[in-house]
């Protein structure tokens, strides 16, 4: 007897230990959708069912360890502790997804693409690189590979048609390369409290004739730097500034420029996501082909034209007459969260990545919010300079998307896919921007709660559901290879910084440089289709005067300071809803 009930335990053990993983992924599943992944655009049973696809697509892959790298953002922090562990808990694949700075990712996925060996597993990479994947041919085309070796763990629930930044991770060719994960912009920022006081807009119509308000164009930009810090200079006791910018020779420095400052001043040609020819990087590629031709004015690119060097020249003279003492030594990290310390009235680029800390509390050191937690600032529409022209990209937008690369072996290129596909899936996505409000999804920027929540983020989400959105785009496919040109930038735009250039001169350089290294891939394309036959085929240089305003870059205007001109916020927000 004894013995038959032994046996039968042993037997009951052995059936519950077969059975216990697809059990404990089903109850772990659960835990995580009743006590974290709320709200969800999906309902709990779909959330459920979603899961459950999750469980046994992996099933494959339980016991694998795998490495992934991002950015430190809000978030990938969420993703790094939170969602890697629930992951683990549903799946059984454990995912190390490490945190690194932007340059340092980049970097990783410059060694892996140069050496192919595979680093690891997926990058959350930026979308700027889209020139580089799409004609290097060492990252996975994600349209093949989900019709293909990827079909068996790729999500029916997906619903690529649901990110709005899927037009960005799109190559030439018509594939998709990446797969968004978190998307913020730069926009304008400004203390709505201060330009709504009476006795200040008063004495800004007195002086320049027209109404303080959001900035349309860049005079009007210019106008309220020069009023704020030499006019105002105090408010409640504490020295105020204008303007808020960054100089750091340090390599965000360049994507502070190529992050289409070049584009806001209206350098660029008109057509979204990207100009053609001539995009904001300055480099022309004709519409229909896939190989640049060249950046510097000579072979009829932008990037030392009368528009870009206009831009550099204003972005050197704000930060010095009127950003506070040290900005100008400040690198991307240090200047954007500079803003909540209180003491600047407008930032004409502000990466929205920073929501999250600029509606922290008081408690948390933050003087831009009121007592009750509600923001005095507003984002608002980046404002134009006078080269812009209706049609063309406004302002950058920032897509960190997932990649895939050959060099890593299938089945952690598959075990990495479905990590992709679970972090930013509609059963986590809408708590996931909860979080970190980088929206990638229209289901979840349209949820109701942030409906609610909008009155809390300073015009976050108005933005993000407006028609102007889409005036905000990425690096584009001009670009032929996004590490080897953008190293280029922060050195030659520091050198105006520290003086040691004219902005012409450094612009100069700049262009003269994209085209040495443009000149070399193109013969790597020609001796060994490096770029897939998609490299750049550099134009013979050319007087000048044969490009610009003829179909090169703009010709240099007679007045670079037209009248200034505003918007009343609220009234522009009203337009948005009509």
């Amino acid at each position: 007897m004894n013995k038959l009930l032994l046996a039968s335990a042993a037997a009951l053990a052995l059936s519950l230990t077969t059975v216990s993983p697809a059990l404990a992924g089903e109850a772990e599943a659960m835990k995580w959708v009743n006590d974290e992944f709320q709200p969800s655009s999906l309902s709990k049973d779909d959330q459920m069912k979603e899961m459950q696809w999750f469980i046994n697509a992996a099933k494959p892959y339980a016991g694998m360890e795998i490495n992934v790298l991002s950015e430190t953002i809000p978030t990938h922090e969420y993703e790094s502790k939170t969602l890697a562990k629930a992951f683990e808990e549903i799946t059984g694949i454990k995912v190390n997804h490490q945190l690194l700075g932007e340059g340092e990712v980049v970097q990783a996925v410059q060694t892996q693409m140069q050496t192919n060996r595979n680093l690891y597993d997926a990058y959350i990479n930026d979308s700027d690189l889209i020139g580089t994947h799409s004609r290097l041919q060492l990252a996975v085309n994600l349209s093949d590979w989900m019709a293909g070796e990827g079909k068996s763990v790729t999500n029916p629930g997906l619903d690529l048609d649901d990110f709005i930044g899927r037009s960005f991770t799109t190559g030439p060719d018509g594939k998709l390369y990446q797969l968004p994960d978190q998307q913020f912009a730069n926009l304008y920022w400004f203390r709505k409290d201060w330009f709504d006081r009476e006795d200040l807009k008063e004495k800004f119509k007195a002086k320049y004739g027209y109404e303080l308000g959001v900035p349309v164009n860049w005079s009007a930009y210019e106008d309220i730097a020069e009023f704020f810090s030499n006019d105002v200079k105090e408010i409640d006791g504490v020295r105020i500034y204008g303007h808020m910018d960054y100089g750091k020779r340090a390599p965000d420095l360049g994507w502070r420029m190529t992050d289409a400052w070049l584009s806001m001043a209206g350098a660029g040609s008109k057509g979204l996501p990207n100009g053609r020819p001539i995009d904001e990087w300055g480099i022309r590629m004709e519409e229909g082909s896939c190989n640049p031709q060249g950046a510097s004015v000579v072979r009829g690119g932008g990037t030392n034209g009368p528009a870009a060097v206009y831009a550099i020249r204003k972005w050197d003279e704000w930060l010095r007459k009127y950003a506070p003492p040290g900005a100008a030594d400040y690198d991307f990290y240090q200047s954007l969260p500079a803003l909540s310390q209180g003491n600047v009235a407008q930032q004409v680029f502000w990466y929205t990545a920073f929501t999250a800390s600029m509606v922290a509390p008081k408690s948390a050191g933050n003087n831009t919010v009121d007592d009750a937690g509600k923001p005095l600032w507003r984002m608002a529409p980046s404002p134009h300079g006078p080269y812009w022209e209706k049609g063309q990209k406004l302002g950058y937008q920032d897509v960190g998307s997932w990649t895939l690369f050959k060099s890593t072996p299938v089945d952690r290129r598959q075990a990495a896919w479905l990590y992709a596909q679970f972090v930013t899936s509609k059963t986590v996505d809408v708590k996931k921007s909860q979080v970190g409000l980088t929206f990638i999804r229209d289901s979840t920027v349209n949820h109701e709660s942030f409906t609610e929540r909008a009155p809390n983020l300073g015009g976050l989400v108005e933005f993000y559901r407006s028609p102007d959105r889409v005036q905000w785009t990425p690096t584009g496919v001009n670009v032929p290879d996004y590490p080897k040109l953008a190293q280029l930038w922060w050195q030659n735009i520091g050198d105006v910084n520290s003086g040691a250039f004219t902005p012409q001169e450094a612009m100069d350089r700049l262009a003269g440089e994209m085209d040495q290294v443009m000149g070399r891939m193109q013969r790597a394309d020609e001796a060994n289709n490096t770029y897939g036959g998609c490299g750049p085929r550099l134009n013979e240089p050319k007087d000048p005067a044969d490009w610009i305003g003829k179909g090169g870059a703009k010709a240099k205007l007679a007045n670079e300071k037209p009248q200034g001109e505003t918007i009343n916020y609220d009234e522009l927000v009203k337009s948005w809803s009509q």
